[in-house]
């Protein structure tokens, strides 16, 4: 089981064990210049987000709008429910109560 691919040393200070302690510390402190001076205001945190929901023309918000439509078929009326599409404005960036840590932050916060 497994992959079949050789342990060598990783971009990540924590992806594997290949190479003496001496040599993981140096290449780990390497990595973490390059990531000071490749982001120097740099926060692990998120403040703002995209938000999911929509505002349609009488200024109403939800993830989906749809309307009743009544089709006649063979003789019969039925009442359908048909989504709408045209006409909706994204809500945009909103503010995050808390923020979040970045899913591409590559440091261990804790350990436990």
């Amino acid at each position: 089981m497994g992959g079949s691919g050789s342990k060598s040393k990783g971009f990540w200070p924590f992806s594997g064990s290949g190479g003496s302690g001496d040599d993981q510390t140096k290449d780990a402190n390497e990595q973490m210049l390059a990531r000071v001076r490749s982001f120097p205001g740099a926060t692990p945190f998120v403040f703002t987000r995209r938000s999911s929901l929509y505002l349609d023309e009488d200024g109403d918000l939800a993830h989906e709008f749809y309307e009743e439509a009544i089709v006649t078929k063979n003789g019969r009326k039925k009442a359908k429910l048909r989504r709408i599409y045209k006409n909706l404005t994204p809500q945009g960036i909103i503010k995050l109560d808390h923020p979040c840590i970045h899913v591409d932050f590559p440091v261990v916060l804790c350990e436990a």
